[in-house]
């Protein structure tokens, strides 16, 4: 059966970040009139840098004052920028003098430009309505329609605009919400306590001896961050196994232990391996839950142990697609192209162009999804860490868009970094052994999208 035409023309996209961007890009192109709703006063989303904290460190006090961006001064990305732009807007190097960043593993800065760059070429500032909050979104009284409310921050009018959609694209980020880490007797501890995304810059933890939870890229960065100015640095890792004790190369003032097992009143904490530590600060470097405070759907969604579901491929609530839909759930990927690859999806099943399964497949297609994530022992709470998966799904996504396949020489490069991390935490982003997968220009990208995939050249050779 040919494709039918859907009346969906409406469409409103929640977030004005990276997916929220090219979310509106990709819908525009299908033809549909698309508003985003972005409450802070640029785009960027998490890529926007603030000096501006919380009220509560810890961030959980639903009261406290909420800041979106968790990036730290010092942050550079730990991908190269070949593999983190949109498939045909690369992150190239750009022509700008000291206002750009030329980095292989450019500074936060350079990605919010890029981003700009983005959104400027594809003339999507004016789909956008910043200093506008989404504060409900759920069904109108038919049940055929998306009602979303949203109020205006730059007044204080208080007067909310409820307006009728036909779909809804959720792109609103997940690094806003902390997670902490369950540690007994902490709370008759008397020292510190914050969460990463609250963390800026090292200097408040000069002298000091600070316990960080984690072993995440942020929990890498920062630890190395804070050793240059606190007196100790102690790292509690669930993946260190006991007695793995030991002292960091390169560094006379950081040390790697197993989890912590408890806190004192008397200001220790103890690990899991027996040893203790006087301790000034904890600095919980252990994630994020997925949040949509906005969102009402009657159950038909819900977030259960950081769990979203359920979704077919990590998109599609499948009794209410395609007009609800979430873009940027999988962690451990790609970002930009993962959200490029879905949104197309979206924008094109939204169309008629590309048809969903039945309501009944997709649900099967979920629960085979969740069990084969029981039998294989892996906890609820990491459905969407996609992990070396991501390569299989993104060529997925390709063929339901009728899109070239995922790009071997990215998965090359993204092992290339992950081998040179390993060996060299500290100047993996400064050198570079693999230079035959290095793109330099738009030109070598244009040359290698140009290339045809049944050639017998290998995907991954750029020339």
């Amino acid at each position: 059966m040919p494709p039918v035409q859907v009346a969906y023309q409406r469409v409103a996209v929640i977030g004005g970040g990276a997916a929220g961007l090219v979310s509106a890009r990709e819908l525009r192109r299908e033809g549909h009139k698309v508003v985003v709703f972005e409450r802070g006063t640029q785009i960027g989303g998490t890529w926007i840098y603030t000096s501006q904290v919380e009220s509560d460190p810890l961030g959980l006090d639903p009261s406290r004052t909420t800041v979106h961006s968790s990036l730290y001064k010092s942050l550079r990305t730990n991908l190269p920028r070949e593999v983190m732009g949109f498939r045909d807007f690369p992150f190239v190097r750009t022509a700008g003098g000291a206002q750009r960043d030329s980095r292989r593993f450019p500074g936060h800065q350079e990605v919010l430009r890029y981003l700009e760059d983005f959104a400027s070429a594809f003339r999507l500032n004016e789909l956008v309505r910043f200093k506008t909050e989404v504060f409900h979104v759920g069904f109108e009284e038919d049940g055929k329609k998306w009602k979303v409310t949203s109020r205006c921050t730059d007044t204080d009018s208080g007067n909310d605009l409820d307006e009728t959609y036909d779909a809804v694209v959720i792109c609103n980020g997940h690094f806003t919400e902390p997670r902490i880490a369950e540690i007994p007797g902490v709370k008759k501890w008397p020292g510190r306590q914050i969460h990463s995304h609250n963390y800026r810059i090292p200097e408040p933890y000069r002298d000091q001896v600070v316990v960080l939870v984690g072993s995440s890229a942020s929990a890498v960065d920062i630890s190395r961050d804070i050793a240059a100015v606190a007196k100790e640095v102690h790292i509690a890792s669930r993946s260190m196994p006991e007695g793995a004790f030991s002292r960091q190369p390169g560094y006379d003032n950081m040390w790697l232990h197993p989890m912590i097992a408890s806190a004192h009143e008397d200001g220790t904490i103890a690990f899991q391996d027996g040893t203790m530590v006087l301790a000034d600060v904890i600095l919980h470097c252990t994630g994020y839950k997925y949040h949509f405070p906005f969102l009402q759907t009657n159950g038909v969604v819900t977030v259960d142990d950081n769990r979203v579901g359920p979704l077919y491929q990590h998109v599609f609530p499948p009794a209410l697609a395609p007009s609800l839909s979430f873009v940027g759930l999988p962690r451990k990927v790609f970002p930009f192209l993962l959200n490029e690859f879905q949104s197309k999806w979206i924008a094109g099943v939204l169309s008629g162009q590309i048809m969903l399964p039945s309501q009944e497949k997709m649900m099967e297609d979920v629960e085979a999804f969740y069990s084969s994530l029981d039998a294989n022992g892996i906890a609820k709470k990491y459905t969407h860490i996609i992990g070396d998966y991501q390569f299989e799904y993104l060529d997925w996504l390709a063929r339901e868009c009728g899109w070239p396949p995922f790009e071997e020489w990215r998965e090359q490069m993204l092992y290339a970094v992950l081998k040179k991390r390993k060996s060299d935490p500290e100047t993996f982003r400064d050198e570079w052994e693999d230079d035959h997968l290095i793109l330099q220009s738009q030109e070598d990208f244009v040359k290698y999208l140009s290339v045809d995939d049944s050639s017998p050249t290998p995907r991954h050779s750029i020339g």
